[in-house]
């Protein structure tokens, strides 16, 4: 096959060393300049594949008639516009779990740094000395021993669940939209009933219409005061107006955000201005690790794709009939 004929294989973002040089003699990878809509739907527009770390402008779809499947670089498939890859007869697939660990560990360890007041601790022991910063401790807090609620309950919640329970010796309270088949170290409330009992709440479901808007007012006054909030799920799950307030009257003891509406966080950001909010660049889930694994992940994907397989992980099974209509295996 000539070089100008292989299959043009379209990534959003690098990918890791090992995922790349898996999709090596199976197609060309090529890597956008930019992430913004106008670019990403003129530079895919000669690709076979898709691999997602960015969201996908709709006109994308009706744009890259060569289009087989767009492959989410992780799990969540908020960044893809399933009506229109579906209607476009394009495949779409995930690697779920591969990060689930990662984030997990994010959870913990954020949810350590509020309780022992690390910021604080750090700031005053740079600018003023040591005993500045050590005379946090003695208002700092325990882990062990508290009560932990996880709204969503799929492969990071359960991660979650896992290490809290089986670690620390954290009472687990979960909720998700099908609740079974749950271990033993769990048990399930209503989301009301869990912000009241958790000392922190702990968000890990996905973006939808049910879960937009989740957390807002009310259900943040109904949260323990001092308790915390930690958010790896998507920013609009929370009502950003309504922490801001709770966080500025001091009902909330801290929230660790890594995920926001509006995504790079503006840096006049009522969020970065307080000393018990962890901010992160949407970062839970990424280490050399996990990159690693999602990145293999979408590569093998690829693979069965363009080997005239259907992905593992597909996503929008009902698109099948019209893919094969347009790739006839």
């Amino acid at each position: 096959m000539s070089r100008q004929k292989k299959p043009v294989i379209f990534s959003t973002h690098p990918l890791h060393e090992r995922a790349a040089a898996l999709l090596d003699g199976h197609g060309k990878l090529v890597v956008a300049t930019a992430i913004d809509a106008v670019t990403l739907a003129d530079e895919a527009r000669d690709a076979d594949i898709v691999i997602v770390r960015a969201n996908l402008p709709p006109v994308l779809f009706e744009r890259s008639k060569k289009l087989r499947a767009a492959i989410r670089h992780g799990a969540g498939l908020d960044m893809i516009p399933m009506e229109a890859a579906t209607r476009a007869g394009v495949l779409v697939a995930n690697v779920p779990g591969a990060n689930a660990r990662t984030v997990a560990e994010h959870v913990i360890w954020t949810s350590m740094a509020l309780l022992r007041k690390f910021r604080q601790v750090d700031r005053d022991l740079r600018k003023i000395g040591w005993l500045a910063g050590r005379e946090h401790a003695a208002s700092g807090g325990d882990l062990s021993g508290r009560t932990i609620g996880i709204i969503g309950f799929g492969a990071v919640g359960r991660h979650v669940a896992d290490i809290a329970a089986k670690g620390f010796g954290l009472d687990v309270i979960v909720n998700s939209r099908a609740p079974r088949d749950l271990p033993d170290h769990v048990r399930f409330a209503s989301v009301d009933e869990l912000v009241e009992a958790s000392d922190i709440v702990v968000l890990c479901c996905p973006l939808t219409l049910e879960t937009t808007g989740l957390i807002g007012r009310e259900r943040i006054a109904r949260m323990k005061q001092g308790g915390l909030l930690i958010n790896v799920s998507r920013g609009p799950v929370v009502e950003d107006a309504a922490l801001i307030e709770a966080l500025s009257e001091g009902h909330i003891g801290g929230a660790a955000l890594d995920v926001f509406a509006t995504q790079p966080l503006p840096p006049d950001h009522p969020y970065l201005g307080f000393d018990n909010v962890i901010v992160t660049p949407h970062m839970a889930g990424i280490t050399e690790e996990s990159m690693m694994r999602m990145g293999v992940g979408a590569a093998e994907e690829t693979i069965r794709v363009l080997s005239g397989e259907l992905p593992a992980n597909l996503r929008n099974p009902e698109v099948v009939e019209h893919y094969r209509s347009r790739f006839p295996a």
